[in-house]
């Protein structure tokens, strides 16, 4: 099989099936290929799926919950250049509003201090600088609420991470109370209700887990949300404040039932899962669920939970998720994400009011400095300011129109725009690793009206992808400055191919790679 260009699919668009010859050599003067095994080889085994698709369907809302809100590394980070470049390069090409780090609280900011009394000292200094320098770049806050300040904490229990937070409950409630209430307000005052009500206050990272050491569990984290939500809501009824935010999809319906029961603040719901998280963790069951579908599994549960809750309108946020909670470079930095993410958004729309991709930057020290640019880190941009595959895939879904078009597939989500132009991505999903088979998709549109040119862009291990160089390269942990340069150009995306649309019938015949992401749009 020959191989395309310059990073498009092998594609073949015709207007009527008599037209097959003329195409095929229009399509080799403008550097398209037409699918033909190489003669006397075997053909590669492939998949092949014909897909109809009416551009004048009834349409439903499609809101892109998949990419306003961005999780990172600890809050301190944010004060790096690094950070903010590659905080930057994310923003310019996603819809994000909100970032989400840990541990505002950390003993690094220098908030919590006390006096020889025991009176609590607050200091607002990295505070500030961290709020102010997101709110410069047009991205709010999405504040979450630990750890543990050692002064106020009942003991001084580590969670294992590089930057040993503390995980315990505070010594005296009243004084985690004043905390939250102190630290509100500041922010209330220096930037105004009207600016910090449209913020997010979660309250502690997965508490269900070894993130939370405060006994029995549940119980105590009940009592650090309610004191918490109580403070926020005293600064002002206005601000918004949620949680558990736990590990593994858990807790969500008791949570709600308790906030209920016991008249508690709250304004919208998280909870955290990674598609290699265990069935057995998730469900309490011991089937195998699969890497591709574990997420919207658990987003379905979460839904119904809340919808079977006495609180059935909450937001639900999934204020972190990822292929992977492990660092795996076959995941997260290669272009397998594509298909992954581009399927779960398919199948998790409508159930959410926005899911935190973890994590937008490998600005990050969760497992101590970075070492090597591709080290199977969370991050969007690897160290150096190097896009990932997952940054080109955010690129293209970003792209999508705000109308889906029903489709009845797993291989494709097609959109309308405001314009009436078309916006469909279109995926060849294989798990990490594997070899995959070729995907040749048909697709039939009908009631185009107007729209007469095709672009397509996508993803795959060789286009829009920087892992493969970096290889190439020997696998330098510290790259040159030369060798950076080389890998931010293999990490662009290659610019789309443009094709004319003429005569009442509409094809379009493309194959993609295992791993690849496409990006079909139709327009005038």
């Amino acid at each position: 099989m020959s191989h395309p260009p310059f990073g498009l699919p092998q594609v073949l668009l015709t207007r009527k099936a008599t037209q097959f010859a003329t195409f095929a050599v229009i399509a080799f003067t403008t550097g398209l290929t037409v699918f033909t095994p190489h003669a006397g080889a075997a053909e590669t085994p492939r998949q092949s799926s014909t897909i109809r698709i009416n551009a004048q369907a009834e349409t439903r809302p499609f809101p892109h919950f998949w990419e306003t809100i961005f999780g990172s590394g600890r809050a301190i980070l944010s004060l790096r250049e690094s950070f903010r470049d590659d905080l930057k390069t994310v923003k310019d090409v996603t819809a994000m509003a909100y970032v989400r780090p840990h541990a505002i609280f950390h003993d690094e900011i220098g908030l919590y201090d006390e006096d020889a009394q025991g009176q609590a000292v607050y200091n607002f200094s990295y505070i500030d600088q961290i709020y102010d320098g997101l709110l410069e770049q047009g991205v709010r806050p999405f504040v979450e609420l630990s750890f543990m300040p050692r002064k106020l904490a009942l003991h001084q229990t580590e969670h294992a991470f590089w930057y040993k937070q503390i995980t315990a409950p505070p010594k005296d409630w009243q004084k985690w109370e004043a905390l939250i209430e102190a630290f509100t307000r500041h922010l209330v005052q220096r930037y105004g209700v009207a600016e910090v009500s449209q913020w997010y206050f979660e309250v502690w990272n997965e508490p269900n887990i070894d993130f939370w050491s405060g006994e029995p569990k549940a119980a105590s984290y009940y009592e650090l949300y309610a004191r918490a939500a109580k403070a926020v809501k005293r600064v002002s009824p206005l601000l918004r404040i949620g949680g558990p935010g736990t590990a593994q999809a858990a807790w969500v319906d008791r949570f709600i039932q308790y906030c209920v029961e016991h008249n508690l603040p709250l304004d919208f719901v998280t909870t955290h899962v990674y598609a290699n998280d265990s069935a057995q963790d998730v469900f309490g069951t011991q089937e195998v669920i699969p890497r591709k579908t574990m997420v919207a599994r658990s987003v379905q549960k979460v839904y119904d939970q809340v919808k079977r809750s006495p609180r059935p309108d909450l937001p639900i946020i999934w204020s972190e998720y990822n292929a992977s909670y492990k660092n795996e470079v076959a995941v997260t930095d290669s272009s397998f994400m594509g298909p992954w993410l581009a399927h779960n958004i398919s199948l998790c729309d409508g159930k959410v009011a926005a899911m935190s991709y973890w994590t937008f930057s490998d600005v990050f020290e969760e497992f101590g400095v970075v070492k090597k640019p591709f080290y199977g880190g969370f991050g969007l941009i690897a160290a150096g300011n190097i896009p990932k595959a997952s940054f080109n895939a955010f690129q293209l879904l970003h792209q999508l129109g705000t109308r889906r078009i029903p489709i009845d597939t797993d291989q494709l989500l097609a959109t309308r725009r405001e314009d009436g132009s078309l916006a469909i991505a279109a995926w060849n999903y294989a798990e990490p690793e594997a070899i995959g088979s070729p995907l040749h998709l048909r697709l039939q549109f009908s009631g185009l009206k107007g729209l007469n040119k095709v672009l397509i862009q996508q993803v795959d291990p060789e286009h829009g992808s920087a892992l493969a160089t970096w290889e190439k390269l020997g696998k330098p942990n510290f790259p040159s400055r030369e060798e950076l340069v080389q890998l931010r150009a293999a990490a662009q995306l290659p610019a789309p191919r443009v094709l004319a649309l003429k005569g009442p019938s509409d094809q379009l015949e493309l194959e993609l790679p295992a791993h690849a992401l496409a990006l079909i749009e139709v327009v005038p």
